[in-house]
């Protein structure tokens, strides 16, 4: 089985503009995730999705000093985006994160990898229950999947959204589109966050960095958060708010 890994990066973003860029110690928040993603055992290539924005090409220099990958595609459609991404690097199964997650854990990606051909799903995650923290979001997906989503997927929601469509559509019954294995934490690490969207993600990620360096598991990032409540500046910051901004601004027309 062919598994390549496709991150998404650009340089807008309503909440922190250029984030992807900024610095978490000597290097950037988009250099240190894709340098945890090459730790990864499981999959053959690295992509990096991007658009055609103004300042890109900083992105694209990091990506190729780094020897990886760059697509370059639509900036609101960002399914299309990466169904043309995955198109140019054909795989039997397409792991998706997202570059505002420098912290990402290499080893948990392999893990849902693993799990994900195992099971033989066409949709394997670990966001489907949501109690991992926010930041180590990872999903396994079959080429077929994406394909399909992209194909079928009308609403703009889904289109901004490279896998509410699946995830909306997934599930073991028979009226369901996708088939999917839910990968659950022992713990509810919900409260916990690592991604970066504001400031205060900003500062627990340089906080973390500064404590405990880049090289941690997921878990004792995790563990140490929850002992030093002081960095959870950021606790109460919506997970998923871009999607659910989404869904509300189709409601209301």
């Amino acid at each position: 089985m062919k598994v390549i890994l496709i991150t998404q990066a650009r340089i807008g973003s309503s909440r922190l503009p250029n984030k992807v860029l900024m610095q978490l110690g000597s290097e950037t928040i988009l250099g240190l995730h894709l340098r945890r993603l090459i730790k990864c055992k499981n999959i053959e290539k690295v992509v990096v999705a991007t658009t055609y924005e103004k300042g890109v090409g900083e992105i694209i220099k990091i990506v190729k000093n780094l020897n990886l990958d760059v697509f370059q595609g639509s900036t609101n459609d960002v399914l299309d985006r990466y169904y043309k991404a995955a198109n140019k690097y054909p795989a039997d199964y397409i792991v998706r994160v997202t570059s505002d997650c420098p912290l990402i854990d290499p080893e948990l990606i392999d893990n849902v990898i693993d799990q994900a051909i195992s099971s033989g799903v066409d949709y394997c995650a670990n966001i489907i229950t949501e109690d991992f923290p926010d930041g180590q979001d990872v999903e396994v997906f079959k080429y077929y999947a994406l394909k399909t989503a992209w194909k079928q997927a009308i609403l703009e929601s889904d289109r901004e959204h490279v896998t509410s469509y699946i995830r909306n559509n997934c599930g073991n019954s028979g009226d369901k589109i996708f088939s999917a294995y839910d990968i659950k934490s022992k713990i509810n690490y919900n409260n916990v966050r690592m991604t970066i969207d504001e400031r205060d993600d900003l500062y627990t990620i340089r906080s973390l960095i500064s404590n405990l360096g880049t090289e941690r598991s997921w878990l004792e990032y995790t563990n140490y958060l929850i002992k030093n409540k002081s960095l959870l500046k950021n606790k109460d910051i919506i997970r998923n708010e871009g999607y659910i901004k989404s869904l509300k601004d189709e409601k209301n027309g």
